[in-house]
């Protein structure tokens, strides 16, 4: 459902099952379908899961406004406010992961527990593995001058994306239906002006994390990680922004473990949300 937030924005999300809320944040180029072995098991495990889609991200919220990351927490973080949520455990993929740390630092009374998978948010250095295989050449693309990206671009950022996930992705790849899915709803022109706004605001993002966990965060982390993706550079970030860090490393998964190896992270994600 769209959830209208004022200023013309309002933000898409899925609010299922009851008791404790988790609120799940998918990152680029995928949409809440990322979840989608997640929740099932998180509601069979008594939470109540709000996947959300923050403008951007997929193809369902709609608004005008920059793409800063903090800027997009505020929105989710209204979005909740209109529902009624309190108090939540924060899971993000991606870029998610960077808007749900800032929601955690932004509010850190109401964030019980925060997880990142697969993301090393901007404004925190740590060292490249030498074995990393994680692709950065869409960074280069996506921050060309502006102009540049636009024309090279139009109409084959589905093809930019394809290329994308096959690269990320571990040795067996995503589900078929799912990598389609991704490639569609990011194909249209609006897709390709989020994309890019989003990989621009890197800078004004690195800013933002700095400050945010310039003093670390109170509430638990947990780091999830694909072997073939970020690898150890999930853990040793995230150990930067909180002061109790747990992590576990998904030994086939590239990119998108919570798709590739549902079972290991929701063997170590329910566990620990309950110790929260």
């Amino acid at each position: 459902m769209l959830v209208p937030i004022g200023a013309g924005t309002s933000i898409d999300l899925t609010d299922s099952g009851r008791g404790p809320v988790v609120v799940l944040l998918h990152g680029w180029p995928v949409t809440a379908l990322h979840w989608r072995h997640v929740v099932p098991e998180l509601l069979r495990a008594g939470y109540r899961t709000i996947e959300v889609e923050a403008r951007g991200l997929g193809d369902r919220s709609t608004g005008r406004g920059d793409h800063a990351k903090a800027t997009l927490a505020r929105e989710v973080l209204s979005a909740l406010d209109a529902l009624g949520v309190r108090r939540f455990a924060v899971v993000g993929h991606d870029v998610g992961a960077t808007i749900a740390l800032l929601m955690a630092a932004e509010q850190p009374g109401r964030v019980a527990a925060v997880a990142v998978e697969e993301d090393l948010a901007p404004g925190i250095e740590v060292e490249a593995p030498e074995a990393s295989t994680y692709p950065s050449w869409h960074r280069h693309l996506f921050t060309a001058p502006e102009g540049v990206a636009e024309r090279l671009l139009a109409g084959r950022l589905d093809a930019t994306v394809d290329a994308f996930l096959g690269g990320s992705s571990g040795p067996a790849g995503l589900e078929f239906d799912a990598h389609v899915g991704y490639m569609s709803a990011y194909a249209s022109d609006v897709g390709l002006a989020a994309t890019l706004a989003l990989h621009r605001a890197e800078g004004v993002d690195a800013q933002a994390v700095r400050r945010a966990v310039r003093r670390r965060l109170p509430m638990p982390g947990l780091a999830i990680a694909g072997a073939h993706g970020r690898g150890a550079q999930v853990a040793e970030g995230l150990s930067h922004a909180v002061a109790r860090l747990h992590s576990v490393v998904v030994r086939d998964a590239g990119h998108y473990p919570a798709e590739e190896a549902p079972a290991a992270v929701n063997g170590a994600l329910i566990p620990f949300l309950r110790a929260a």
